[in-house]
């Protein structure tokens, strides 16, 4: 990930952006359509710039249409172009994006919110390569890639009216689901690391890590946001921090108290179903801790049993083994965990 702009390129740790990565990257090798599933801020954007500039026209030009950003007649003029005169405020010739992709790659960023309206001619530009520009009749022939993201629910909003059935499928060729931020916490260090290291360098702070209780934080909180909210967060706790760590008050208020509220509800999901045997309780508790520690070791850390202990009971257990990455230099193991003396302790240890 470039220091300059962490938003570049992607690194991932957790398997299943691996296998969101390796799909990606098959599918950029061929001219079929891909449209791009995920939340807001998982960084749909930056995997299609990544499927562009893997595949055989990357070097030719990625045109980006924000369907959301303008109205109907905009839209359409915006994509296909127009005539001088075609409408009030056409004073010149202007070509159009499809006409600035040619040879390259169209990337439709949230084309769940295309206008009804102008989905026919998305059509038809998508199965015949044909537009015309507004104001005039002469049908040209577009030579590019299309690729497509939405948060949306593209079938919902087929069943809805509010997307046509055909472009639907026009565009489900090969579909790319990106998981969310808190599906893959191995991936949340690695990238507040990132944030930090551009925005202490961007306005020239001396920050070197984070907290314990800011680690903590981060792992705890569930992200709604995404990579987009880390990273403002992040940007936030640089331009506050007092030191030359970032601490839990350095975060906002929002964040702080949904890493609480996230760590109440996980508790609670503990005792769900009523009272759990002993070994029962221990096997939720472990699976617990694997979910928020950013490593295996840190995680036998904080549940007081070294490694080979742990091993042990992920394969008792059946929990993924050797799925986390190991971040000795960046995390610091917080204080005040649950108690693991007398019989819980007995417990952890067989």
């Amino acid at each position: 990930m470039q220091s300059q702009n962490p938003d570049n390129l992607f690194d991932f740790s957790a398997p299943v952006m691996r296998e969101v990565m390796d799909q990606l990257m098959r599918a950029a090798n061929s001219n079929a359509s891909i449209l791009i599933l995920g939340e807001c801020g998982t960084g749909k954007s930056v995997l299609a710039r990544i499927a562009h500039q893997c595949s055989p026209v990357s070097g030719q030009p990625f045109v980006t249409v924000n369907c959301p950003s303008l109205s109907k007649e905009l839209l359409e003029s915006e994509l296909f172009g127009h005539v001088k005169g075609s409408f009030t405020g056409a004073i010149r010739d202007y070509w159009g994006k499809v006409k600035a992709a040619e040879g390259g790659t169209l990337f439709f960023d949230e084309i769940g919110e295309l206008p009804l309206e102008i989905q026919a001619k998305l059509l038809r530009l998508f199965q015949e390569r044909e537009y015309e520009r507004l104001g005039e009749t002469v049908t040209r022939f577009a030579n590019i890639r299309v690729l497509a993201a939405t948060n949306c629910n593209l079938k919902q909003r087929v069943s809805a009216g509010a997307f046509r059935e055909d472009l639907y499928f026009r565009l489900n060729v090969i579909t790319i689901e990106v998981p969310p931020l808190r599906e893959r916490k191995e991936d949340l260090i690695r990238f507040a690391e990132y944030y930090l290291q551009h925005f202490a360098a961007l306005f020239e702070r001396k920050i070197t890590g984070f907290s314990a209780e800011a680690i903590a934080c981060i792992c705890n909180y569930t992200w709604p946001g995404n990579l987009r909210e880390l990273r403002h967060a992040v940007e936030r706790g640089v331009a506050l921090a007092r030191d030359h760590i970032l601490v839990l008050g350095d975060f906002s208020d929002e964040i702080q108290q949904g890493r609480t509220i996230a760590a109440k509800s996980q508790i609670n999901d503990l005792l769900t179903g009523g009272w759990p045997s002993l070994d029962n309780l221990v096997e939720k508790y472990v699976r617990l801790v694997l979910e928020h520690a950013p490593a295996s070791s840190e995680a036998a850390k904080i549940l007081g049993i070294d490694n080979t202990t742990l091993y042990r009971k992920r394969k008792r257990w059946g929990l993924p083994i050797g799925s986390q990455t190991k971040k000795d230099d960046f995390f610091q193991t917080a204080s005040g965990h649950p108690s693991t003396n007398g019989k819980w302790h007995d417990q952890l240890a067989d």
